[in-house]
């Protein structure tokens, strides 16, 4: 229908020529995919990452449009990767580093029907300030102990009507929409990024920061022991190579004999440990 259209709606038009303008001036596009992005996480982000990060809202149609007629490497495969309500993010931070801040910088979003918990629902003893009503169905249906004072609703037991990982029912969200209790913390995350040519999918971009923490506090650890076995010193290895070596010095002296005012109590003792140790096997000998 809109096919042979030549003109578009002024925002429409505005946001065709940012898609044109802005892949020139930052090094990396990063994607994503709007249908599991609520309009509500995006308005702290801007905010955040206003001096880092411009992102534009578009339908997949003008995107493709405007990316078409880009001479830009990789951009091709951006395209393919258009589908839907798209949210475009522009940058000259590295993808994996987007990432990564936008998994940290989750918030709390008010529970829809159907919606997994993302923490345990706890609903506190207080009074709601509620009027009396067909609430008072809810509340029960939800196992929250409830009494009337006052003309309003007052919860008199903390409760717990859902678990962190648990399916909220329609019903219990609308009554935490009524207490303003958010039990989703809502994240986004990158779809699809191109980075000066190399095209990243969603797998790629997926980072687990603590597995790598962890193993690259292991990869030291075997290093800084196998510079101390090997006897290589830097920094880092000079003292645990010098109180080694003083310590298989001290053996050996003491397992040899040599007295120094280091080891001559402790060849003493040896040597007493041995003489008692004489002692008692010559009593126990029995001539044949």
């Amino acid at each position: 229908m809109h096919k042979d259209r030549t003109s578009y709606p002024k925002r429409k038009a505005l946001l065709y020529q940012q898609l044109q303008e802005l892949p020139k001036k930052y090094k990396v596009l990063a994607l994503v995919r709007m249908e599991k992005v609520r309009s509500s996480q995006l308005l702290p982000l801007r905010k955040k990452f206003k001096d880092e990060i411009e992102i534009v809202s578009i339908k997949d149609k003008v995107a493709q449009k405007a990316f078409s007629t880009l001479k830009i490497p990789g951009i091709e495969k951006m395209i393919d990767s258009l589908k839907g309500q798209c949210l475009f993010m522009f940058t000259n931070m590295s993808p994996f580093k987007l990432n990564v801040l936008l998994s940290k910088n989750k918030i709390k979003l008010a529970a829809r029907g159907g919606d997994i918990a993302s923490i345990d629902v706890i609903i506190p003893a207080k009074n709601t300030g509620i009027a009396p009503g067909p609430i008072l169905t809810d509340f029960k249906e939800a196992g929250v102990a409830t009494k009337i004072d006052q003309g309003t609703v007052w919860i008199t037991k903390e409760s717990i009507p859902a678990k962190k990982g648990q399916v909220i029912s329609a019903k219990l969200a609308t009554l935490l929409g009524k207490l303003d209790i958010k039990p989703i913390e809502a994240g986004i995350a990158l779809n699809a990024a191109l980075e000066e040519g190399k095209h990243f999918v969603k797998d790629d971009l997926t980072i687990d920061v603590e597995k790598y923490r962890n193993a690259f506090s292991q990869a030291h650890q075997e290093a800084v022991s196998l510079a101390i076995e090997a006897a290589y010193t830097t920094s880092d290895t000079i003292k645990q190579i010098l109180a080694k070596a003083s310590q298989s010095s001290r053996s050996v002296s003491i397992e040899s004999g040599y007295v120094t005012d280091d080891t001559k109590e402790q060849i003493l003792q040896k040597a007493h440990a041995q003489a008692q140790g004489l002692v008692s096997k010559s009593k126990d000998y029995k001539p044949d």
